[in-house]
């Protein structure tokens, strides 16, 4: 009950900055672009063109029994909101340091306001996704309603990587490099693309402690293959946004008052 009113308060409190934060997000991406929004439905579009065209026609790359462009678009749009929200995520408080150093302001509102900038656009993709949902023939069914819930966790998820991300990249300025190498390392490591089972043995053991590959798993069980998620998906979804919650929070909270003798 503390922690839900202690929430309502910073929201009280901190809410319209917080707001102002995704607006302002928003109105320098679209800055002078001339189609604006609109490049939040085509992007994943036109990516998934791309990467369809590649495995399909080079790779060879199918999946037996559910349309591979679905299958392929529903781990894209997922994976790509951990991308970029958390790459602007890591950079959110260093990019603030001259607003931090004049008033005061819970650092933390950075990171998030990211994650919520990205989130809206997250469900702007939704629209393409369902529109070759469509197209294809998949369908939809009454559990697509389950489907918040792995959005949820994977947006605790991000928000609490991104406030370990903010807080190593403050101290350590390479991490804004490193973190690039290791965002291809995990594209690959994620089944977006292919099936994970073409991996075999100990390999797919390790593909699986991969969070995304739950948060994925669970939006394909659903728009895929029409059934409801096992009870252990639901539990490792909880699971990874939670701990990483935490963890965020924690490192975040320890380190943030050193912040200011690293602008």
């Amino acid at each position: 009950m503390k922690i839900i009113n202690n929430l309502k308060y910073t929201y009280k409190k901190y809410g319209f900055l917080l707001q102002q934060l995704v607006s302002r997000d928003f109105k320098v991406k679209y800055k002078r672009s001339v189609l604006g929004i609109v490049w939040s439905l085509l992007y994943p579009v036109l990516t998934m063109a791309v990467m369809a065209l590649v495995f399909t026609r080079m790779f060879k790359f199918s999946t037996p029994g559910v349309n591979y462009l679905v299958y392929l678009m529903s781990g894209l749009v997922i994976f790509n909101y951990f991308s970029e929200a958390s790459n602007l995520a890591m950079s959110s408080v260093v990019a603030n340091f001259s607003l931090i150093n004049k008033v005061y302001i819970p650092k933390y509102i950075f990171p998030i306001s990211k994650c919520l900038f990205v989130g809206i656009n997250f469900l702007l993709t939704l629209i393409p996704l369902y529109a070759i949902i469509f197209i294809t023939g998949t369908g939809i069914n009454i559990y697509h309603l389950l489907l918040p819930y792995a959005f949820l966790c994977m947006f605790i998820f991000t928000v609490g990587f991104g406030l370990i991300l903010s807080t190593v990249a403050v101290f350590l300025r390479d991490m804004f490099y490193i973190y690039g190498v290791v965002l291809t390392l995990w594209t690959y490591m994620t089944p977006i693309m292919y099936d994970i089972a073409i991996i075999s043995g100990p390999l797919q053991t390790i593909f699986k402690l991969n969070p995304l590959y739950w948060f994925i798993y669970f939006a394909r069980d659903i728009i895929l293959y029409n059934q409801v998620p096992g009870i252990n998906v639901w539990i490792y979804c909880g699971l990874f946004a939670v701990v990483f919650l935490v963890l965020g929070i924690i490192i975040f909270k320890k380190n943030q008052d050193k912040f200011i003798y690293y602008v």
